[in-house]
């Protein structure tokens, strides 16, 4: 038996129930948005399995996910906003996605947290930076909606890995804040049915959300090692979720 299909497997629902799906916590213009892109996710993903360890009364968590093509940034959030409600979890995006038009207006809506660490493609366009720069960091900001109740989605890896056996190292930031706040890590996997080809096979899908790992307690300067540790748990799970390998040992230092 796969993986998958030991956990509660949901399915997109057909197009006239996604029109009338009830999204109590969200403007009209946005369940619009939200009905939208959901629609379009449906014809991309096949199925979630595990939503209970994401349901809004698990409320705060991490949510965090491998990354293997551009389009699940947009598709999941919309899928688990809508399974959820209309209540949101806030993912953190590059800033360059701001910038391409309607992508822009979605992001600001669904109140994406907007990192700005890597250049603009192409260069010139780094003069637009300064407007989406923030005064406090985006793990601040995370932390900040963590410590309200809201939940936080991260695609760890911080780039496009489109190789279909070995997850990319990623960054501790999931880790660390994690350990800082005491709020669990929800690690998922982004499957491809044949493969996990993202390129090759853009409209198979599959999303399995494992169980929530919970940090013991909160601590404001996490040893280093403690993080490495947590990080490598988190990533190993991820890893088997989408089944890719995390070729790191915990003691990595790099």
């Amino acid at each position: 038996m796969s993986l998958a299909a030991s956990l509660p497997i949901w399915k997109p629902p057909a197009a006239r129930v996604i029109l009338r799906w009830p999204l109590p916590a969200q403007h009209p213009f946005d369940r619009w948005l939200i009905r939208t892109l959901a629609l379009l996710a449906r014809r991309r993903v096949l199925s979630i399995s595990g939503l209970d360890h994401v349901r809004p009364a698990c409320d705060p968590f991490i949510l965090a996910l491998n990354h293997s093509s551009r389009r699940e940034a947009l598709l999941v959030p919309a899928l688990l906003t809508l399974y959820r409600h209309g209540r949101l979890i806030h993912f953190m995006a590059d800033w360059n996605f701001r910038l391409i038009p309607g992508v822009g207006l979605i992001y600001r809506r669904a109140e994406t947290i907007t990192v700005t660490r890597k250049p603009a493609r192409p260069r010139l366009l780094n003069v637009l930076k300064p407007f989406y720069a923030h005064e406090a960091s985006a793990l601040e900001r995370a932390r900040s909606y963590l410590e309200a109740g809201r939940s936080v989605g991260v695609f760890p890896e911080g780039t496009v890995n489109r190789d279909p056996a070995r997850l990319l190292r990623g960054d501790r930031g999931v880790a660390r804040l994690a350990l800082q706040t005491g709020v669990p890590v929800v690690p998922a996997g982004i499957r491809f049915r044949r493969a996990n080809d993202a390129a090759a096979h853009p409209a198979a899908m599959e999303i399995v959300i494992g169980a929530p790992l919970t940090p013991s307690g909160s601590r404001e300067r996490p040893p280093l090692a403690d993080v490495r540790a947590w990080h490598a748990r988190v990533m190993t799970e991820i890893g088997r979720l989408c089944g890719k390998d995390w070729p790191y040992p915990m003691g990595d230092e790099a």
